[in-house]
Protein backbone atom coordinates (compact mmCIF):
# COMPACT_ATOMS: atom_id res chain seq x y z
CA UNK A 1 0.00 0.00 0.00
CA UNK A 2 2.57 2.49 1.12
CA UNK A 3 4.55 1.43 -2.49
CA UNK A 4 1.88 2.37 -4.21
CA UNK A 5 0.86 5.45 -2.38
CA UNK A 6 4.89 6.84 -2.87
CA UNK A 7 4.43 5.72 -6.62
CA UNK A 8 1.20 7.71 -7.33
CA UNK A 9 3.12 10.99 -5.72
CA UNK A 10 6.35 10.60 -7.82
CA UNK A 11 3.46 9.90 -10.78
CA UNK A 12 1.85 13.16 -9.94
CA UNK A 13 5.20 15.46 -9.41
CA UNK A 14 6.27 14.00 -12.70
CA UNK A 15 3.15 14.96 -14.61
CA UNK A 16 2.85 19.06 -13.19
CA UNK A 17 7.24 19.24 -14.05
CA UNK A 18 6.72 17.52 -17.55
CA UNK A 19 3.45 19.69 -17.77
CA UNK A 20 4.93 23.02 -16.48
CA UNK A 21 8.12 21.99 -18.92
CA UNK A 22 6.32 22.78 -22.32
CA UNK A 23 5.54 26.06 -21.11
CA UNK A 24 7.80 28.59 -22.67
CA UNK A 25 9.64 30.76 -19.37
CA UNK A 26 10.17 34.61 -19.41
CA UNK A 27 12.40 36.82 -17.18
CA UNK A 28 10.63 39.37 -15.22
CA UNK A 29 13.18 42.52 -15.58
CA UNK A 30 13.78 45.77 -14.32
CA UNK A 31 10.01 47.90 -15.80
CA UNK A 32 8.50 45.20 -16.46
CA UNK A 33 4.50 44.63 -15.40
CA UNK A 34 2.55 41.78 -16.69
CA UNK A 35 1.47 43.42 -19.86
CA UNK A 36 4.83 44.01 -20.79
CA UNK A 37 6.21 40.67 -20.56
CA UNK A 38 3.54 38.85 -22.39
CA UNK A 39 3.97 41.83 -25.01
CA UNK A 40 7.64 41.26 -25.58
CA UNK A 41 7.09 37.47 -25.97
CA UNK A 42 4.18 37.75 -28.66
CA UNK A 43 0.66 37.67 -26.03
CA UNK A 44 -2.04 39.57 -25.71
CA UNK A 45 -3.01 40.88 -22.62
CA UNK A 46 -6.65 40.87 -23.16
CA UNK A 47 -6.67 36.96 -24.66
CA UNK A 48 -3.62 35.49 -22.13
CA UNK A 49 -3.75 37.40 -19.11
CA UNK A 50 -6.10 35.51 -17.06
CA UNK A 51 -4.01 32.22 -17.92
CA UNK A 52 -0.52 33.77 -16.93
CA UNK A 53 -1.93 34.55 -13.86
CA UNK A 54 -3.14 31.00 -13.14
CA UNK A 55 0.24 29.60 -13.98
CA UNK A 56 2.51 31.76 -12.23
CA UNK A 57 -0.22 32.41 -8.99
CA UNK A 58 2.44 31.61 -6.47
CA UNK A 59 4.99 33.72 -7.93
CA UNK A 60 2.79 36.98 -8.04
CA UNK A 61 2.36 39.61 -5.56
CA UNK A 62 -0.51 40.21 -4.05
CA UNK A 63 -1.57 42.36 -6.41
CA UNK A 64 -0.95 40.25 -9.12
CA UNK A 65 2.38 41.89 -9.99
CA UNK A 66 5.61 40.89 -11.02
CA UNK A 67 8.55 40.23 -8.87
CA UNK A 68 11.92 41.25 -10.71
CA UNK A 69 13.89 38.56 -11.50
CA UNK A 70 11.75 35.87 -11.02
CA UNK A 71 11.17 33.65 -14.21
CA UNK A 72 7.40 32.63 -15.14
CA UNK A 73 5.09 30.49 -17.34
CA UNK A 74 4.31 31.66 -20.36
CA UNK A 75 0.67 30.68 -21.98
CA UNK A 76 0.25 28.81 -24.99
CA UNK A 77 0.02 31.49 -28.29
CA UNK A 78 -3.97 31.39 -29.16
CA UNK A 79 -4.93 31.27 -32.65
CA UNK A 80 -8.43 32.20 -34.06
CA UNK A 81 -10.37 29.73 -36.01
CA UNK A 82 -10.87 30.98 -39.56
CA UNK A 83 -12.27 29.08 -42.58
CA UNK A 84 -9.82 28.89 -45.91
CA UNK A 85 -11.91 31.42 -47.72
CA UNK A 86 -11.72 34.24 -44.85
CA UNK A 87 -7.34 33.64 -44.22
CA UNK A 88 -7.58 34.06 -48.15
CA UNK A 89 -9.70 37.13 -47.82
CA UNK A 90 -7.11 38.30 -45.24
CA UNK A 91 -4.13 37.47 -47.06
CA UNK A 92 -5.50 39.77 -49.76
CA UNK A 93 -6.60 42.63 -48.03
CA UNK A 94 -3.18 42.90 -46.44
CA UNK A 95 -1.66 42.32 -50.01
CA UNK A 96 -3.42 45.47 -51.19
CA UNK A 97 -2.72 47.53 -48.11
CA UNK A 98 0.80 47.42 -48.87
CA UNK A 99 0.47 47.89 -52.29
CA UNK A 100 -1.15 51.39 -51.55
CA UNK A 101 0.72 51.92 -49.22
CA UNK A 102 3.26 55.52 -50.75
CA UNK A 103 5.64 57.45 -50.00
CA UNK A 104 6.47 54.89 -47.34
CA UNK A 105 3.43 55.53 -45.64
CA UNK A 106 -0.30 54.70 -45.67
CA UNK A 107 -3.36 55.69 -44.75
CA UNK A 108 -4.20 52.45 -43.45
CA UNK A 109 -3.19 51.20 -40.22
CA UNK A 110 0.07 49.51 -41.65
CA UNK A 111 3.28 51.27 -42.16
CA UNK A 112 5.50 49.44 -44.14
CA UNK A 113 7.66 46.38 -43.22
CA UNK A 114 10.87 47.85 -43.69
CA UNK A 115 10.29 50.81 -41.60
CA UNK A 116 10.52 48.72 -38.67
CA UNK A 117 13.58 46.78 -39.99
CA UNK A 118 14.05 43.14 -40.48
CA UNK A 119 13.96 41.77 -36.61
CA UNK A 120 10.38 43.40 -36.41
CA UNK A 121 9.07 43.56 -39.48
CA UNK A 122 5.78 41.14 -39.39
CA UNK A 123 3.42 43.22 -37.80
CA UNK A 124 0.56 41.03 -36.06
CA UNK A 125 -2.91 42.19 -35.46
CA UNK A 126 -3.58 41.31 -32.42
CA UNK A 127 -6.89 42.99 -32.15
CA UNK A 128 -8.74 45.63 -33.18
CA UNK A 129 -9.07 47.55 -29.57
CA UNK A 130 -7.91 50.71 -31.24
CA UNK A 131 -9.72 50.74 -34.42
CA UNK A 132 -10.71 53.96 -35.31
CA UNK A 133 -8.04 55.63 -33.70
CA UNK A 134 -5.77 57.95 -35.75
CA UNK A 135 -2.31 58.68 -34.05
CA UNK A 136 0.44 61.43 -35.25
CA UNK A 137 4.00 60.24 -33.77
CA UNK A 138 6.33 62.82 -33.91
CA UNK A 139 9.98 62.14 -32.42
CA UNK A 140 11.71 65.07 -31.44
CA UNK A 141 14.47 66.71 -33.61
CA UNK A 142 15.98 64.71 -36.42
CA UNK A 143 17.57 64.79 -39.87
CA UNK A 144 20.56 67.78 -39.28
CA UNK A 145 19.61 68.48 -35.98
CA UNK A 146 20.74 65.01 -32.76
CA UNK A 147 19.14 67.51 -30.40
CA UNK A 148 20.38 67.03 -27.02
CA UNK A 149 24.29 65.14 -26.30
CA UNK A 150 24.14 63.08 -23.16
CA UNK A 151 28.11 61.62 -22.60
CA UNK A 152 27.96 57.52 -21.83
CA UNK A 153 31.55 56.38 -21.14
CA UNK A 154 33.29 57.11 -24.43
CA UNK A 155 30.29 56.88 -26.42
CA UNK A 156 27.52 60.39 -27.29
CA UNK A 157 24.27 59.73 -27.21
CA UNK A 158 21.85 61.51 -29.40
CA UNK A 159 18.59 62.51 -28.50
CA UNK A 160 17.04 62.06 -31.70
CA UNK A 161 17.99 58.32 -31.57
CA UNK A 162 16.89 57.38 -28.82
CA UNK A 163 13.32 59.52 -29.33
CA UNK A 164 12.65 57.77 -32.80
CA UNK A 165 13.42 54.13 -31.35
CA UNK A 166 10.74 54.62 -28.57
CA UNK A 167 8.54 56.30 -31.24
CA UNK A 168 8.75 53.64 -33.63
CA UNK A 169 8.15 51.21 -31.30
CA UNK A 170 5.22 52.79 -30.26
CA UNK A 171 4.24 52.80 -33.43
CA UNK A 172 4.45 49.18 -34.24
CA UNK A 173 2.14 48.32 -31.03
CA UNK A 174 -0.39 50.65 -31.95
CA UNK A 175 -0.63 48.99 -35.24
CA UNK A 176 -0.78 45.50 -33.65
CA UNK A 177 -4.07 47.00 -32.18
CA UNK A 178 -5.68 48.37 -35.32
CA UNK A 179 -4.74 52.01 -35.11
CA UNK A 180 -3.88 54.05 -38.16
CA UNK A 181 -0.34 55.35 -37.15
CA UNK A 182 1.60 58.17 -39.16
CA UNK A 183 4.74 58.48 -38.04
CA UNK A 184 5.67 61.93 -39.04
CA UNK A 185 9.73 61.16 -39.09
CA UNK A 186 10.86 57.99 -40.94
CA UNK A 187 14.80 56.63 -40.98
CA UNK A 188 14.53 54.63 -44.06
CA UNK A 189 17.62 52.34 -43.04
CA UNK A 190 17.32 52.05 -38.89
CA UNK A 191 14.74 50.07 -37.90
CA UNK A 192 14.24 48.82 -34.42
CA UNK A 193 17.19 48.41 -33.04
CA UNK A 194 17.84 46.26 -29.77
CA UNK A 195 22.18 48.04 -29.16
CA UNK A 196 22.62 49.86 -26.13
CA UNK A 197 24.13 52.54 -28.16
CA UNK A 198 22.88 53.53 -31.52
CA UNK A 199 24.19 55.29 -34.33
CA UNK A 200 23.93 58.79 -35.13
CA UNK A 201 23.01 59.83 -38.48
CA UNK A 202 21.23 62.22 -40.49
CA UNK A 203 19.34 60.68 -43.45
CA UNK A 204 15.81 61.02 -41.68
CA UNK A 205 12.78 62.42 -43.37
CA UNK A 206 9.54 64.25 -42.50
CA UNK A 207 6.25 62.68 -44.21
CA UNK A 208 6.30 62.33 -46.68
CA UNK A 209 9.92 62.05 -47.71
CA UNK A 210 10.69 65.39 -47.20
CA UNK A 211 14.54 66.72 -46.54
CA UNK A 212 14.83 68.16 -42.71
CA UNK A 213 15.81 71.71 -43.04
CA UNK A 214 17.92 72.23 -40.06
CA UNK A 215 15.79 76.07 -39.14
CA UNK A 216 14.04 74.47 -35.82
CA UNK A 217 11.39 76.91 -36.51
CA UNK A 218 11.03 75.57 -40.47
CA UNK A 219 11.80 71.46 -38.93
CA UNK A 220 8.46 72.45 -36.60
CA UNK A 221 6.76 73.88 -39.49
CA UNK A 222 7.17 71.16 -42.34
CA UNK A 223 6.07 68.74 -39.65
CA UNK A 224 2.93 70.29 -38.18
CA UNK A 225 1.76 71.22 -41.67
CA UNK A 226 1.50 67.98 -42.93
CA UNK A 227 -0.19 66.53 -39.08
CA UNK A 228 -2.71 69.46 -39.96
CA UNK A 229 -3.54 68.12 -43.50
CA UNK A 230 -3.84 64.61 -42.34
CA UNK A 231 -6.06 65.78 -39.36
CA UNK A 232 -8.65 67.51 -42.01
CA UNK A 233 -8.10 63.99 -44.29
CA UNK A 234 -9.33 62.40 -41.33
CA UNK A 235 -12.00 64.75 -39.90
CA UNK A 236 -14.26 63.15 -37.67
CA UNK A 237 -12.19 60.39 -36.61
CA UNK A 238 -10.33 60.39 -32.81
CA UNK A 239 -7.38 61.37 -33.41
CA UNK A 240 -4.28 62.35 -31.50
CA UNK A 241 -0.70 64.01 -31.94
CA UNK A 242 2.06 62.67 -29.19
CA UNK A 243 5.10 64.69 -29.36
CA UNK A 244 8.42 62.08 -27.87
CA UNK A 245 11.54 63.77 -26.31
CA UNK A 246 14.22 63.26 -24.48
CA UNK A 247 15.65 66.18 -22.07
CA UNK A 248 19.25 68.13 -21.62
CA UNK A 249 19.57 68.60 -17.82
CA UNK A 250 22.37 69.05 -15.89
CA UNK A 251 24.11 65.53 -15.55
CA UNK A 252 23.16 65.15 -12.14
CA UNK A 253 19.26 65.65 -12.07
CA UNK A 254 17.73 62.24 -12.19
CA UNK A 255 14.39 63.23 -13.63
CA UNK A 256 11.07 60.87 -14.35
CA UNK A 257 8.94 61.10 -17.37
CA UNK A 258 6.96 64.49 -18.40
CA UNK A 259 3.55 65.42 -19.84
CA UNK A 260 2.71 68.70 -21.29
CA UNK A 261 -0.40 69.92 -22.89
CA UNK A 262 -2.30 73.26 -24.27
CA UNK A 263 -4.22 75.06 -21.41
CA UNK A 264 -7.11 74.75 -23.76
CA UNK A 265 -7.36 71.66 -24.79
CA UNK A 266 -9.47 69.30 -22.42
CA UNK A 267 -8.72 66.80 -24.75
CA UNK A 268 -5.11 67.12 -24.24
CA UNK A 269 -4.86 66.82 -20.88
CA UNK A 270 -7.06 63.55 -20.30
CA UNK A 271 -4.77 62.17 -22.26
CA UNK A 272 -1.77 63.19 -20.43
CA UNK A 273 -3.67 61.87 -17.20
CA UNK A 274 -4.28 58.35 -18.73
CA UNK A 275 -0.43 58.41 -19.67
CA UNK A 276 1.01 60.07 -16.41
CA UNK A 277 -1.92 57.34 -14.66
CA UNK A 278 0.21 54.04 -16.21
CA UNK A 279 3.47 55.20 -16.02
CA UNK A 280 2.55 56.00 -12.23
CA UNK A 281 1.40 52.72 -11.70
CA UNK A 282 3.79 50.56 -13.24
CA UNK A 283 7.02 53.18 -11.47
CA UNK A 284 5.21 52.04 -8.36
CA UNK A 285 5.35 48.45 -9.13
CA UNK A 286 8.99 48.57 -10.57
CA UNK A 287 10.73 50.80 -8.13
CA UNK A 288 8.12 50.49 -5.14
CA UNK A 289 11.27 52.54 -2.59
CA UNK A 290 11.30 55.79 -4.55
CA UNK A 291 8.44 57.91 -5.57
CA UNK A 292 7.34 58.71 -9.16
CA UNK A 293 7.73 62.64 -9.13
CA UNK A 294 6.75 63.07 -13.19
CA UNK A 295 3.33 65.06 -14.03
CA UNK A 296 1.37 66.58 -16.15
CA UNK A 297 1.03 70.01 -16.50
CA UNK A 298 0.29 73.23 -19.20
CA UNK A 299 3.01 74.23 -22.00
CA UNK A 300 1.41 76.14 -24.11
CA UNK A 301 3.94 77.71 -25.56
CA UNK A 302 5.66 74.55 -26.98
CA UNK A 303 5.20 74.92 -30.81
CA UNK A 304 3.73 71.27 -31.68
CA UNK A 305 1.50 72.11 -28.98
CA UNK A 306 -0.03 75.17 -30.03
CA UNK A 307 -0.10 74.47 -33.80
CA UNK A 308 -1.88 71.27 -33.82
CA UNK A 309 -4.99 70.24 -34.60
CA UNK A 310 -5.35 67.29 -33.19
CA UNK A 311 -5.17 67.25 -29.24
CA UNK A 312 -1.42 67.31 -28.13
CA UNK A 313 0.50 65.89 -25.36
CA UNK A 314 4.56 66.30 -25.90
CA UNK A 315 6.93 64.05 -23.45
CA UNK A 316 9.98 64.70 -21.76
CA UNK A 317 11.44 60.68 -21.30
CA UNK A 318 14.11 61.58 -19.26
CA UNK A 319 17.78 63.18 -19.17
CA UNK A 320 20.09 61.62 -22.03
CA UNK A 321 23.22 63.21 -19.32
CA UNK A 322 21.86 61.66 -16.20
CA UNK A 323 23.88 58.29 -15.74
CA UNK A 324 20.62 57.08 -14.00
CA UNK A 325 18.16 57.96 -16.81
CA UNK A 326 20.63 57.10 -19.24
CA UNK A 327 19.83 53.39 -18.23
CA UNK A 328 16.23 53.92 -19.10
CA UNK A 329 17.12 54.39 -22.80
CA UNK A 330 20.47 52.13 -23.42
CA UNK A 331 18.45 48.87 -22.29
CA UNK A 332 16.16 48.39 -25.54
CA UNK A 333 13.69 46.47 -23.04
CA UNK A 334 13.33 49.69 -20.89
CA UNK A 335 12.54 51.17 -24.11
CA UNK A 336 10.22 49.15 -25.28
CA UNK A 337 8.69 49.30 -21.60
CA UNK A 338 8.14 52.93 -22.39
CA UNK A 339 6.25 52.32 -25.46
CA UNK A 340 4.32 50.26 -24.02
CA UNK A 341 3.45 52.07 -21.35
CA UNK A 342 2.37 55.25 -23.41
CA UNK A 343 -0.07 52.62 -25.24
CA UNK A 344 -1.73 51.35 -22.28
CA UNK A 345 -2.34 55.43 -21.57
CA UNK A 346 -3.89 56.08 -25.24
CA UNK A 347 -6.04 52.64 -24.65
CA UNK A 348 -7.44 53.75 -21.63
CA UNK A 349 -7.75 57.34 -23.11
CA UNK A 350 -9.69 55.78 -26.27
CA UNK A 351 -12.13 53.06 -24.88
CA UNK A 352 -12.59 55.74 -21.87
CA UNK A 353 -13.61 58.71 -24.46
Amino acid sequence: MRTAVLFGLLFLISTLAFSQSKYRRALAKPGDGVNTLLYRNGLNPSQHLRQFQQLNRANLTKRNGLIIGRTYLLPHRTTPKTTAGKTASRTKTVAATRAATSHGISTTPMLPSKLFGPAYGAVPVRDRALRGAVYYLSPGHAGPDPGAIGQYGTYKLAEDEYAYDVTIRLARVLMEHGATVYMMVQDPNDGIRDESVLKMDYDELTYPQQRIPLSQLGRLRQRMTQVNKLYARHKGAYQRLLSLHVDSRSAGQNIDVFFYHHQNSQAGLRLAKNIHKVFTARYKRAQPTRPYKGNVSVRSSLYEVRTSHAPAVFMELGNIRNSKDQRRFVVADNRQALANWIYEGLLADYTGR
